[in-house]
């Protein structure tokens, strides 16, 4: 089942597609559907009782470590955002005046569903609510170190779109085998699959819950493949994966402050 959070006539409603619209899970509203374009869209995921954590993965495909020009990493290079970088399909990513390179990185997310402490890779997939897909921007002007990005490279509001569905792991037979691709203003840009990760599903979920406890909603961004592009203001981004979703962001300039 595809799943979604949105906000429609005045409030913030979960719910599931059906028949390509949005049935409405909302008490008041139960079994009311509504079109894909008339709603806003949110990032999938409900509220939790502790802050998210969000982990994301760098180098975690062969061909964009060789794209870099890097060796494939010896163990998973991992970095935290905060959930404050989040929004859903169809939302603004901010690009920084002055910036010259930005640009999308498609990813497959990973929602857990249980708490999960030392986790063995052989039951991994037990503890894995669904999947979404994320871009996760990253800002080359202000990169220091491939290796260990700074914050204001990746951990910045608006610059990790996910959605539009979080698909029930149930209803993903083999994550491991998923086509990615990503157009820019209708252009393909970036194509590749999950079967090239470095560190798979199962065992970026035993690597994390080895050091710290995973709890229900958080995410873990499993990396892209090559063929990164600089997005300019006005660019529209489409990031897609086979079975999960089609997930869209433009590109806009900041705010100037008053």
């Amino acid at each position: 089942m595809k799943h979604a959070r949105i906000a429609w006539a005045g409030a913030v409603h979960d719910a599931v597609e059906a028949d390509g619209q949005l049935q409405l899970l909302t008490p008041a509203f139960r079994g009311r559907r509504v079109g894909l374009d008339e709603v806003v869209w949110l990032p999938p995921l409900a509220p939790t009782p502790r802050a998210r954590t969000v982990l994301a993965l760098g180098l975690n495909y062969a061909d964009h470590a060789r794209e870099l020009a890097f060796k494939p990493p010896a163990e998973p290079l991992a970095f935290a955002k905060g959930a404050a970088s989040l929004i859903g399909h169809r939302g603004h990513t901010v690009r920084p005046d002055g910036v010259q390179n930005m640009h999308y990185e498609c990813e497959l997310a990973v929602v857990i569903g249980r708490e999960a402490k030392n986790v063995n890779k052989a039951d991994a997939y037990d503890f894995v609510r669904g999947y979404t897909v994320a871009n996760d921007f990253a800002i080359r002007d202000y990169l220091e170190n491939w290796y260990r990005p700074n914050l204001r490279v990746k951990n910045r509001d608006t610059c990790t779109p996910i959605g539009p569905w979080l698909v029930d792991a149930a209803d993903v037979p083999d994550p491991m085998r998923l086509k990615l691709r990503t157009t820019v203003d209708g252009r393909l840009t970036q194509q590749g699959t999950t079967a090239d990760m470095v560190f798979d599903v199962p065992t970026l979920v035993e690597y994390f819950s080895g050091f710290m406890t995973l709890y229900p909603g958080d995410l873990i961004l499993t990396g892209t493949p090559d063929g990164v592009v600089d997005c300019p203001v006005g660019a529209v981004v489409v990031c897609e994966i086979e079975g999960i979703g089609a997930l869209q962001t433009t590109m806009v300039s900041e705010p100037k402050r008053a």
